[in-house]
This record gives C-alpha cells, structure tokens and sequence, in this order.
C-alpha cells in the first residue's frame, strides 16, 4: 500500500515542485468598482502544509480515517483546506446540495449517517432547527461557535500546526468521500465515492482534454475545483452564487477573466448561456467545458465565436456517478446540429478510453446481472450502460436505488466488474459516436410508441421566439397524451409561437401525435446547474392545465 492511493497524494508533490504558484484564489470583498479584489490566495505550499495542519487537528478531535463528516461550508479557502485535510487523513466529507428541498436535504443527512458535522455558524443553526445529521456527536464550526458545542476549525489547524505529514496510505477501494445527486428527478442519492475512482476521473480528464500543468482554471462549479490542484493548475473562485448559475453576473466572470489571465472555464449550459448572451470576447480562454446538461446548439456556436480561433469547447457526458464517460469539442458538436434539429438526439462524442459503453433494451426493471441483458445494435435506441474506471460501485443506504442502477458482470477470467446504467436511452452511429436522447424517465410512452425528450425538443428549439421546450406526458404510461411546453422570449407572441410549433409537428411522422402546446412561465431547473429541466413537475402542471381547459 502507497501513498498514490490516496487523492491528496499529488498535493504535497506539487507543494515540492512548485511551492509559490497559486493553487486556490477566492474573491474576498468587493474594490471600489464593484469587483472582487480576489486577494485571498493559498499558493501550493501553504495548501499543503495548511491541511496537514487542520488534519492533525481533525485527528486528534476524532474525526479519522473512515469517520463520515457532513460539510457544509461556502466555497472559500476554508472549503479547500477541509476537504484536502479530509482526504489526507481518509475520513469521509460528505457533500450535499444546500439549497435543495429543505425535506429532502435532511433525507440525505439522514441517510449518510455522519459522525461529524462541520459548518458555517448558519449551517449549525439550521442543523439544531430542523433536526439534521443528528447522529453526528463531532462538531466544527467554520467561524463564530455559538451555543451548540464542538469545536472550531481555528482552534484545530492551531492544535495541529507543526505535526507534518498526514497523507494516509489508503487502499484503492477505500470510501473517499460521498457525493449526492443533483436530485434533478427524485430525491438526490449519496454517491460512494472510492479513491480508486477520483484517482481515475483525475487521469481521465487529463488524457481527454490535454490538461499541463501551470494553466489558469475558473471553474463555476466548486467540487470541480478539486481536481484542479491534482492537475497542477491555478482555481480561480469566481464570485457568483454557485447555486444560481443562470443568474451569475458576467461582468464579474469576465473581470476575474481578463485580470487574471484564465485560460480554462468550466460551467453549466445555463452559465455559458449567460456568457453567451453577453456577447464579449473571451480572448484567454483556450478550453471551456460544460456539463449537467446538453448545450443548446446556438450556446455553443456563440460561445465559439468569443474565444480564439484555436479554442476548444468541449461537452463531457457523464454523471455523479461515473466522469466523463464520452466527450465532444464544439466543432463536431456544431457539424451535427442539423441532424439533432432534425431528431437525432444529441451527440455526445467518442467513449473516453478505456471506458465500456453499451446500448441495452429499455427496462424499468433491476437487472441483477448482466447474462440478463438483451443489448443492442449500432442504431437502435436503448438504455445506455458504461463501466471504466470511474463506474461507482454503489448509493450509500440506499439498497434500491443501487439494485436499479448496477449491474454485475462475471468477465471471462472469472473476475467480476460493476456496470452501471446511466438511467439515459441513446444510440451509437456507423462512426461509433454516442448520441443522447433523453431521461429513460422521462420518457413519453403514447400509444404509437415512445417519445424522447431529446430527439423532440430540439426539434421544436428552432421556432422562432421560442426560448426552450420540455416534452412531457400526461396519462398511464403506454397511453400517454405528450404535451410540449414551451417558454417565450421577451418580445415574442404566444398564438405566432403555437401556430409555428402546431405546423413544425405536422411536418414529422414522429412529431405528428403531438396536439397540445402549453406556455409555461419559466420551467423549473435543478438546484446544481440550472440547466436540466424539471420534468416531472412540469408533468403535473401539464396534467392540471389539460383537466382545466378540459
């Protein structure tokens, strides 16, 4: 066993080969013009020896190898400093989504199990008032501690200042941390993260997008953040909201842009949405990526036209569970535009090596193995399933939920691998490029066969004054009613928008069932990235406006 086990490994090599670079810069209070002075830096060396620092104090505290540990905590040098402590010294930090649904985020603390819980005082407050992670007996505090005991993140990096070194030797299939869902179509699930699959997601990312060492990152997602450091390369934290994407000030993005030289940028479609309605140029940025969701096609041509010519946007498939499973740069993205406007789902590249990717018969069922399943030739539709690297193994207590998404497979040597199914309905072209289709729950089975959310919406996407779609179905499944709800553009007429949407159906077999046309204010979104569509909800409005006019 080794010290290259664990994902902070690389963090204390890095603090060795170059001590004064940047490693984590964070907003800090406004300048007179408005913009964040960004001087709160930790260079590679004071990361390294910061963390040994808070994991000793951790340690001694009782929060060790194994402990699970709720943090709650907003993206700042503070945030970093704990979670590299915490991966050093192989207790396990549990992240969940904050602004999520009050009961649901305490169904998922629940459900974790924590022994520790470390918080801003308004995480504690919230803990002791609505009754979250009650098993948890170890308290932090990241700031003021009032009255509900433990101890503060000040008072253990001071007990633990001088005690080097805390990088355990933990074993590949040791827990690293557990990760939730966005919870974008149920209630999210606590992923079991091993050190195996960060080690993977790490190599991965690298390999497919060509990731040196010394580069300047601005990733809008703040768990994104983390690889950055096992990279070699410069965080920058932007000053946004991270929970509201969609609503990030560009101005803002493009001053921490320009002043500091970034050259990658990770976000959400709705952030590059923001981005790209800005309309400024993005002269540094080499690389920009964009995951949650599918990038609207018009979002990646914008954004394009605002970097260098050399430029890459690249559009990773993945999810919580198993990163990247396929990419594609904005260039092939855009050369099959006219096919996804057209019905063919989105495309979502070649399968990142050495990545499995399978196409399965679609099933609500569990599949226990994977003798048990019917797949799928080149061009048929069906459940995408993947294993690699990166495949998670399984959801913490959540027995269920892990028998519906994992598949064993027995190889031919008599080993055995976990295949996980993606819970999406895609196909592979003649080229071996992977297309997206849609939520195998999202579904719209009608009674001349499925519809998919994919293969429709962007279809309808290309009426004028529209904004988006979400197709949705009303009814038992085999017999549902799909209805296309829709949100305007500022300026543009509803009756123009549904007499346009009434003719472009006529205009396709496929579409040729779909009669009813609903405009919905603004839909709902994720909490994570603002961007996947909350059709389930919009399912139920439907349903309600159907009976009304009925």
């Amino acid at each position: 066993m080794n010290d290259s086990c664990n994902i902070a490994a690389r963090l204390p090599e890095l603090a060795r080969e170059r001590p004064d670079q940047i490693a984590i810069r964070c907003p800090g209070r406004p300048g007179p013009d408005g913009m964040a002075r960004y001087d709160v830096t930790l260079d590679y060396r004071t990361l390294d020896a910061r963390s040994d620092a808070i994991g000793a104090g951790l340690a001694a505290y009782g929060i060790g190898r194994g402990v699970r540990a709720v943090v709650m905590v907003r993206p700042g040098p503070e945030f970093f400093l704990l979670m590299f402590a915490l991966f050093k010294i192989g207790a396990v930090p549990v992240l969940v989504d904050p602004g999520i649904d009050r009961r649901a985020l305490k169904q998922c603390l629940d459900e974790a199990q924590p022994q520790a819980f470390i918080g801003i005082p308004l995480a504690h407050l919230a803990r002791r008032l609505l009754g979250w992670a009650k098993p948890a007996t170890r308290l932090v505090t990241v700031g003021t501690r009032w009255g509900w005991g433990g101890t503060t993140l000040a008072r253990l990096e001071a007990a633990g200042t001088g005690a080097g070194s805390q990088l355990a030797a933990t074993a590949p299939e040791d827990t690293a941390a557990i990760l939730f869902t966005s919870g974008s179509t149920g209630v999210p699930k606590g992923v079991v993260y091993r050190h195996r699959h960060f080690l993977g997601q790490v190599e991965l990312l690298r390999n497919a997008f060509g990731m040196q060492p010394g580069g300047v990152d601005l990733p809008t997602f703040p768990p994104f953040a983390l690889f950055d450091p096992a990279l070699g390369l410069t965080s920058m934290i932007p000053d946004m909201d991270p929970t509201r994407p969609g609503s990030a000030d560009p101005r803002k993005l493009h001053d921490a842009i320009a002043r500091f030289g970034v050259t990658q940028l990770f976000g959400s479609p709705a952030l590059m949405r923001v981005l790209a309605e800005y309309g400024q140029p993005l002269p540094t940025v080499t690389r920009a990526t964009s995951a949650g969701a599918p990038v609207p096609p018009q979002t990646v041509s914008k954004i394009r036209a605002l970097m260098p010519a050399d430029g890459q946007f690249w559009t990773p498939y993945g999810a919580t569970e198993c990163l990247p499973v396929a990419v594609i740069e904005g260039r092939e993205l855009e050369a099959t535009r006219a096919a996804t406007e057209s019905g063919a789902g989105t495309c979502v590249g070649a399968v990142v090596a050495p990545n499995q990717v399978r196409i399965i018969a679609i099933t609500d069922e569990p599949i226990a193995n994977w003798s048990g399943v019917r797949e799928l030739p080149v061009g048929e539709v069906g459940e995408i399933t993947v294993t690699g690297p990166t495949t998670t193994d399984s959801y913490f207590n959540r027995p269920q939920a892990t028998a519906a998404a994992k598949i064993r497979e027995v190889l031919a040597d008599g080993s055995e691998r976990i295949v996980h199914r993606m819970g999406d309905v895609g196909w592979f072209d003649a080229q071996g490029r992977l297309w997206f289709c849609g939520r195998k729950t999202q579904r719209v089975e009608t009674a001349t066969g499925p519809l998919y959310t994919e293969q429709v919406e962007p279809v309808f996407n290309t009426v004028p004054g529209v904004r988006r779609t979400a197709l949705v179905g009303v009814g038992p499944l085999g017999r549902q009613v799909p209805v296309l709800c829709y949100e305007r553009l500022p300026g543009s007429e509803a009756a123009a928008i549904e007499q346009a949407l009434r003719a472009l159906a006529a205009t396709q077999p496929r579409l040729a069932g779909i009669g009813r046309f609903l405009q919905h204010p603004a839909f709902p979104v994720d909490i994570r990235h603002n961007a996947k569509i909350g059709r389930e909800k919009l399912a139920v409005w439907a349903a309600t406006r159907l009976k009304e006019r009925a």
